[in-house]
């Protein structure tokens, strides 16, 4: 059953101010290298982790894939586990993502493409892929993944939320997703998590309208993408708490499009919503890189995403130091 906006806030309001970034470890090209056995890689992990816990970081979102669950679904779900068992350890609560359609469209399990070098996301994998999100005789796997999952880990305190699918709609998919993305929240209601379940507004494209329109009337809590400047997020936070329910933003911060730390986490600190960033450690997702649409018209040699170089460096000294002063207050 749907949480009402009393239980909706009754949780978030039990919890410290939500500020952290969207993981995956330097190591890993894409969510299946992040999660398959052969390429899972704790050590990285946890010394990443560790590095988003000292500037104050108290949550991650992560990306996960149906098939590194469909490989081996026992030790995906202790990969997992083991994965929580570092991120709690440092502190940091994690919001799992299910489904995504976002960049390549074919995923395949086994070894991982090495990167494009320079080119952002080359080699992210969309969830379940557009074949697959169209034909809906093929669900039937993705009911079971979603049910196992959540079934495993319902009731554990290491998991903050729950973010059914990722940019329903992008990479031309638009309305199509519609589909998959009720039927995901369905299958993850039926599992009965503790957690509550949500999925980001990412787009206000007329073409979305219906998708925007159910995500927002489908979530436990409100949730949603900017990497506008500083007046765009104030009015759509406001338009957004119109809801009556919690507020995130599961992503922001693109350097060169004027989303930046600087200017945009003091206003979710004021606003109490909580605040996700895109990316921690350049590594081999390379999304320090801008996205392919900007490469022929971009010129600045400025960090899109991402905070820290490999060996824990940070890109910017001053940006941490501020970063640091806006969550001093809410560390573990």
């Amino acid at each position: 059953m749907m949480w009402t906006k009393e239980k909706a806030n009754e949780w978030y309001n039990k919890l410290p101010w939500l500020v952290g970034c969207n993981f995956i470890p330097s190591s890993a090209v894409n969510q299946l290298e992040m999660w398959q056995e052969e390429t899972f890689d704790p050590e990285t992990i946890r010394r990443e982790l560790g590095w988003a816990a000292d500037i104050g970081f108290n949550t991650v979102r992560v990306f996960l894939h149906d098939l590194a669950w469909l490989a081996d679904a026992q030790g995906f779900r202790d990969r997992v586990s083991s994965y929580l068992d570092i991120a709690a350890g440092c502190g940091i609560s994690t919001m799992f993502v299910f489904f995504d359609d976002c960049w390549n469209t074919n995923p395949k399990i086994g070894k991982q493409p090495d990167p494009r070098p320079g080119i952002h996301n080359s080699m992210w994998v969309q969830s379940p892929g557009k074949k697959i999100v169209k034909n809906n005789a093929a669900w039937q796997r993705l009911e079971d993944y979603i049910r196992d999952v959540i079934g495993a880990f319902a009731t554990d305190e290491r998991v903050l939320a729950w973010d059914v699918y990722n940019e329903p709609g992008n990479t031309g998919m638009g309305e199509r997703s519609l589909g998959l993305l009720g039927s995901a929240f369905k299958w993850a209601r039926e599992a009965g998590p503790s957690q509550p379940l949500t999925a980001g507004v990412w787009a206000n494209k007329k073409e979305l309208k219906k998708l925007i329109e159910f995500q927002t009337a489908g979530s436990d809590i409100i949730t949603f993408h900017n990497y506008n400047d500083i007046e765009d997020l104030k009015e759509q936070i406001k338009n957004l708490k119109a809801y009556g329910r919690p507020v995130v933003c599961t992503e922001y911060m693109a350097r060169v499009l004027n989303s930046r730390f600087g200017t945009h986490m003091p206003v979710f600190k004021q606003e109490r919503v909580g605040c996700y960033s895109w990316g921690l450690v350049a590594g081999r997702t390379q999304t320090n890189c801008p996205w392919r649409q900007l490469l022929l018209v971009m010129r600045s040699k400025l960090w899109f995403h991402d905070i820290f170089y490999k060996d824990g460096t940070p890109y910017d000294a001053g940006e941490v130091e501020m970063i640091k002063k806006q969550t001093i207050d809410h560390r573990p």
